[in-house]
């Protein structure tokens, strides 16, 4: 099932809106064929893992989520599996989409394949956070990209922030928008940077097969604009794929960019309204890359599953501007969080942390 996994990765860059799935075929400790979940509309992972061998008959597949058992754009994985003449089948977790939800298994099952479940289930979960919290509420796993100083500082007071963190840490965001299904921000970024939110090709850092998977699909992007101010010659509508502007009631989005309204409140866009639009859209990976107004409205919300943080070993001192804008008064207003991951990145650490009642 490690194995499995590790197949699954390699689709995280193409496979949305579907999940990135993987899959061995094997027979004693001999691996028979391999496959990971190609682009939307053309072979998931067990097809391409039966299609890397000879003959799957009497062997066992471990793939990283129940098999599909409907008719989508592509046949069910399920019926393609009994055709095979497998003899087991053993899978991590159980798909909550309400087209499959158990019914895979139960077909397998039905066939007289033996099934088992939950291996490496806790490790899937993490990899398929995005779709599978997508088919439970709506929208998909949310992340918080910050880059900040040692004494959490992301900018200047002047907004100079050009770089705080290396080149090691750069390239590795620029992976995780490769990696996202939209890149969201808001209307004072866009107006402050002119950013674009593109996948740089050249700071990727990836090669070969990897490289043009990663490029293959470009990442939506998604602008928080209450009173339509985005402007039209802006670089988030110029470069790239497509870009949806959310606005209030009575206001437009430039032309050139998707359009959408949802409800304003005393504190903004109502940000939930937002990503239930991005789920109804498919994206399973939501990366949002803000200043401290917004980040710190999502964090105020409770709508972060987890934050990336990159932290560069510098001191910029009080007077730069904050990591999130947001106020307590009482040490038990704290928003407690539980690391996932601290890593080294050239300089720099990046520190992933999950929300404790969250992912």
């Amino acid at each position: 099932m490690a194995e499995a996994l590790a197949e699954a990765d390699k689709g995280r860059f193409w496979a949305s809106p579907n999940p990135a799935v993987g899959c061995l075929v094997v027979s004693g400790d001999q691996v028979l064929g391999r496959g990971f979940t190609q682009p939307a509309g053309q072979a998931h992972a067990e097809i391409m893992a039966l299609g890397d061998c000879s003959s799957a008959k009497g062997a066992t597949v471990y793939v990283t989520l129940e098999p599909c058992a409907h008719q989508g754009r592509t046949g069910p994985c399920v019926e393609a599996l009994i055709a095979a003449g497998v003899a087991r089948v053993v899978i991590a977790i159980e798909d909550p989409d309400p087209r499959v939800a158990g019914a895979g298994i139960a077909r397998l099952r039905e066939a007289g394949i033996a099934v088992t479940v939950g291996v490496g289930a806790r490790q899937a979960a993490w990899q398929l956070a995005g779709f599978l919290l997508r088919m439970q509420r709506g929208w998909g796993r949310v992340r918080l990209k910050l880059a900040c100083s040692l004494d959490g500082r992301t900018a200047m007071a002047s907004g100079e922030s050009q770089w705080i963190t290396g080149a090691e840490a750069r390239s590795d965001v620029q992976r995780l928008r490769a990696a996202s299904s939209v890149i969201l921000t808001g209307i004072g970024t866009v107006l402050a940077d002119d950013c674009s939110l593109t996948v740089r090709s050249a700071e990727l850092g990836l090669a070969g097969d990897e490289l043009q998977r990663a490029l293959h699909r470009t990442p939506d992007r998604a602008v928080l604009d209450s009173c339509g101010r985005t402007p039209v010659a802006a670089r988030i509508l110029q470069d790239g794929g497509k870009t949806t502007v959310f606005t209030a009631a009575g206001y437009s989005g430039p032309s050139g960019a998707e359009h959408k309204v949802v409800a304003h409140g005393d504190s903004g866009l109502d940000l939930r309204g937002v990503l239930q639009a991005l789920g109804e859209a498919g994206a399973n990976e939501i990366l949002v890359e803000a200043g401290s107004t917004l980040a710190g409205a999502f964090m105020r919300s409770g709508l972060v599953d987890e934050l990336v943080i990159y932290q560069a070993p510098v001191l910029l001192g009080r007077t730069a501007q904050p990591l999130l804008d947001v106020v307590m008064e009482e040490l038990a207003e704290g928003i407690q969080l539980a690391y996932r991951e601290v890593s080294p990145l050239g300089p720099d650490l990046r520190i992933i942390a999950s929300l404790l009642t969250g992912t």
